[in-house]
C-alpha cells in the first residue's frame, strides 16, 4: 500500500511540475490574485487523478489483494480468539457443575 500511495504522489507531483511550468509560460491562465497556488494545486490534482487511475491500476489490485489477504487473516485471528473463549467458557461451566454435583 506504501508503494502505491508513493507511486500516486509522484505521479501528482509531475503534474505539479507541469501545470506549475505550464502557468508561468502562459498556456494556462493564472488565476485570481493570490489564488495562483490554489489553482495550480487544484488543476494538478483533477489531472492526476485519471493518470494514477489508468497508470496505476495493476499496483492498485496489488495493494487490493494484499489488503483483503490482511482481512482474512484479521478474520481468521478473531474467529480463532472466539473459539478459545468458548471452549474456555465450556470448560469452566464443565468443572462448576462436576463440582456442585459432588
Amino acid at each position: 500500500m506504501l508503494r502505491y500511495t508513493l507511486m500516486r504522489l509522484g505521479i501528482f507531483a509531475g503534474c505539479l511540475l507541469v501545470v506549475w511550468g505550464l502557468v508561468y509560460a502562459g498556456a494556462f491562465p493564472r488565476g485570481f490574485g493570490d489564488s495562483n497556488l490554489l489553482w495550480v494545486l487544484l488543476l494538478s490534482l483533477v489531472l492526476s487523478a485519471p493518470i494514477s487511475f489508468i497508470v496505476l491500476r495493476k499496483e492498485r489490485d496489488r495493494a487490493s489483494v494484499q489488503v483483503s489477504q490482511r482481512v482474512d487473516r484479521m478474520k481468521a485471528n478473531i474467529e480463532a480468539n472466539r473459539s478459545q473463549e468458548d471452549d474456555a467458557v465450556d470448560e469452566a461451566e464443565a468443572q462448576g457443575q462436576a463440582q456442585t454435583s459432588s
